[in-house]
């Protein structure tokens, strides 16, 4: 039998920044100078809070950290496009993403310390908690927004997870079930080329990851995901279509981890120090600050007070979750159920007494 050729599929790339700060002003989303402002000045607080949170774990004064740096771009870029009731389904590399969606910092550096109150959303704002196990958010994402969709409140739902996560049947279920009822929500994968440290080629056979979209019949799109603008837009094209009832988006952020995978991990076992080199000159603040430098948006001065101001906001939170009172080891059984069952109302006097 002849073998039958299957047609090749490709995904659009979009890059509105480049590396040198130049900026393509036909894709250039509708920014103020006022916004843009805003996004750089995200970009530097997390950064900041980030390399703090490192530093703390390093200390002893934090439990297992996983850091974010070089995927600045993914999570502020993203936020700032959606509404705060929108719900949000983030992975563990997300304490970024839930800063610049008004999760108190405190609250993030509370659950970096093993208390899983530090998770709890803010009543003005659908945070949903940070999710360990890879891909299992994407199905909880999918299931909030197909709720948003039959209440018709025109809230989409967005889900983050890194690339090893599409090699997940979570993934696959989510974006086939998303697809089908033309679910309100938006895919959004961080490709920081590892996962742990497997390299992307070794985990999937697919030119991109924006492409597995297509065989679940919706649109899927790559973006440089140092690139704030391009992950702006891309964003904020998703969230509306998706908010007018025309279904789901897959967006893959190309990015990388400029770090470790985690405060357990060490890098340089499995990644040529002249491959983080590479990236490194690709780095989301620098490119942004080339950009508003020819803008006269940021001088020196600007810049140094916003790095001033930064430091002190993650100084106070840190000195303030220092104060936290540990949680209550009784929490393990008080809290898996609305109401404690008597076997673990037993367990507990067992374990604690009266």
């Amino acid at each position: 039998m002849p073998k039958k050729v299957l047609k090749e599929f490709r995904v659009e790339y979009l890059q509105v920044l480049d590396e040198k700060g130049s900026c393509d002003e036909t894709l250039m989303p509708k920014l103020s100078n006022d916004e843009i402002k805003k996004l750089y000045e995200m970009l530097v607080l997390i950064r900041v809070f980030d390399q703090k949170a490192f530093n703390m774990q390093r200390q002893g004064r934090l439990g297992t950290y996983i850091q974010f740096k070089g995927q600045e771009a993914c999570q502020v870029g993203s936020a700032f496009a959606l509404n705060d009731d929108d719900f949000i389904f983030p992975m563990y590399r997300n304490s970024g993403l839930l800063i610049a969606r008004k999760h108190p910092m405190v609250q993030v550096l509370q659950y970096w310390n093993g208390d899983e109150r530090g998770l709890k959303s803010p009543p003005n704002v659908n945070n949903f908690p940070i999710s360990i196990p890879v891909g299992t958010q994407e199905i909880h994402a999918v299931g909030a927004a197909w709720a948003a969709k039959l209440r018709n409140t025109r809230q989409v739902a967005a889900t983050y997870f890194g690339d090893g996560a599409t090699s997940k049947g979570d993934f696959h279920e989510a974006m086939n079930f998303a697809g089908v009822f033309q679910i309100p929500v938006v895919f959004v994968c961080e490709n920081n080329q590892y996962a742990i440290s497997v390299p992307r080629k070794k985990q999937t056979h697919s030119e991109t990851i924006a492409q597995k979209a297509i065989a679940y019949g919706f649109e899927g799109i790559q973006v440089d995901g140092m690139d704030i603008f391009a992950v702006y837009k891309a964003m904020k094209d998703a969230v509306e279509k998706a908010r007018s009832g025309n279904g789901p988006t897959l967006i893959e952020c190309f990015t990388y981890r400029l770090c470790d995978h985690s405060t357990s991990d060490d890098a340089s076992k499995y990644r040529p120090k002249e491959e983080a080199d590479e990236w490194a000159k690709k780095d989301s603040i620098e490119r942004l600050e080339k950009y508003m430098r020819k803008k006269a948006l940021l001088d020196d001065a600007y810049k140094e007070n916003v790095l001033i101001k930064s430091k002190d906001i993650v100084e106070k939170a840190v000195t303030e979750f220092e104060k936290l009172p540990l949680p209550d080891p009784k929490d393990i059984f008080k809290y898996v159920f609305a109401e404690m069952t008597p076997q673990q109302k037993e367990e507990m006097e067992e374990m604690f007494g009266n």
